[in-house]
């Protein structure tokens, strides 16, 4: 097998608007020593450039070894992979590993290094120079919601589980590569941070257009962040790849059904995202104006809410006319604080789940930044969830969420091939 010494020209200079570029498996297999069986056996898919494609399955299915495949942490047996044209086996893979950002559920920060050093760890190993490292992390930092200034010299053990997997993400990104592998990243954090990291990888995928291959167990997870979902069963082989809304309307068989589980009409609010529905408006503040006047605003309507902004734009305290007529003196203590918020890029689903815990009645929606962009409120998201409950009704009749035209998406004959 010869191998070059160059880098590969995966996009890892290129500036932030570069989409990803298409992966290619062919005929991929891996074979351990005394083993009869391969781990991976032959599988044939392509990953569309700018999509986030999941792999999904049970433990010890292969999904993992299959990733590893693409930059070569593991060297497949025989078959053929290629990202962005270019065969992975004809490259030098630790210069293929630095134009592939890669990001896992361990982290794998190296602890004696600041956070701002490991942010600019790969860009210093291809020979960005201290200025532009430097400029990157901070950008980097600030994209995944992390303030440079507060954090850019602290050290990963002083920072939470959610917050160190933040700066994993920025990490594999910070070179700028065209493809991510991500090895269920958010599998060690509560259910609360992992909904947070998810939106955020959302929102970041809407901004940077990279080709994602990600990982996990857990097919909620999958349908929320899949352009499209392979289902894989024993040595890899390709159950159904499709997109999340054929697979929840049409699986493949009784195992890909049973990956979906009970409520797959409910699991349509993962498919539609908050940008889809027409937010709504309400008063709002920044913090240093007069709460007289904002009360005003607000009017004496029964169950009428404000919100206050900071200096930046976003949402600090929930806050109604009682609240302001009680006095206090300031509006940066007014009312309750507002404990979540969604982005353009969440799911409905998760947007239900922020409203239902608001005392306010609405959700908040933020743009990439967190400044306020609108609120959800229950009557416009209701009216949404009776929409798709109709559609989902009208266009499948069974109670498994099957029709009865065959499969869609699914890999016939058991090969394991599959064409985007």
């Amino acid at each position: 097998m010869s191998e070059t010494n160059t880098a590969p020209k995966l996009g890892g200079e290129s500036d932030r608007a570069t989409s990803g570029v298409e992966i290619r498996l062919e005929n991929v297999t891996k074979q351990y020593g005394g083993q009869r069986q391969p781990a991976v056996d032959s599988v044939t898919m392509t990953i569309p450039a700018g999509e986030t494609v999941v792999f999904v399955g049970p433990s010890g299915c292969g999904k993992t070894t299959t990733m590893k495949m693409i930059n070569r942490l593991i060297e497949p047996t025989s078959g053929r992979i290629t990202v962005g044209g270019q065969d992975v086996l004809r490259l030098n893979p630790d210069e293929l590993r630095r134009g592939i950002g890669y990001a896992i559920q361990q982290v794998g920060l190296l602890p004696h290094l600041t956070v701002g050093q490991n942010v600019g760890l790969v860009p210093g190993l291809i020979g960005w120079d201290r200025k532009r490292i430097a400029d990157r992390t901070e950008e980097m930092l600030d994209l995944v919601g992390l303030d440079p200034t507060e954090y850019r010299d602290r050290f990963p053990k002083q920072l939470s589980g959610g917050q160190q997997q933040r700066v994993g993400v920025a990490r594999a990104l910070a070179a700028d590569p065209p493809v991510l592998l991500m090895d269920e990243p958010f599998g060690a954090v509560d259910p609360i941070t992992r909904g947070n990291l998810q939106d955020e990888l959302l929102r970041l995928q809407e901004e940077m257009g990279k080709t994602i291959v990600f990982v996990t167990h857990d097919f909620d997870e999958a349908v929320k962040l899949g352009d499209r979902i392979a289902v894989l069963g024993s040595q890899s082989r390709i159950l159904q790849y499709d997109t999340p809304e054929a697979i929840l309307a049409n699986p493949a068989d009784e195992t890909v059904a049973g990956f979906v589980g009970a409520g797959a009409a409910l699991k349509q609010l993962t498919l539609r995202r908050v940008r889809d529905i027409e937010l709504e408006q309400l008063p709002t503040a920044t913090v240093g104006e007069e709460p007289a006047a904002f009360a005003t605003r607000i009017g004496g309507r029964k169950g009428a809410v404000g919100l206050v902004l900071d200096d930046r734009g976003r949402p600090l305290r929930w806050v109604t006319r009682r609240d302001l007529d009680r006095g206090g003196g300031s509006l940066a203590t007014a009312g309750r604080p507002v404990e979540d918020s969604v982005d353009r890029a969440s799911t409905l689903q998760d947007a239900l789940e922020a409203l239902l815990t608001a005392d306010a009645g609405y959700a908040v929606v933020t743009r990439s930044r967190g400044q306020y962009a609108g609120v959800v409120g229950l009557d416009s998201l209701m009216g949404t969830i009776r929409a798709l409950r109709e559609q989902y009704e009208d266009e499948d009749g069974a109670p498994d969420g099957r029709q009865g035209d065959g499969p869609s998406g699914s890999q016939g004959g058991g090969t394991g091939a599959a064409h985007g």
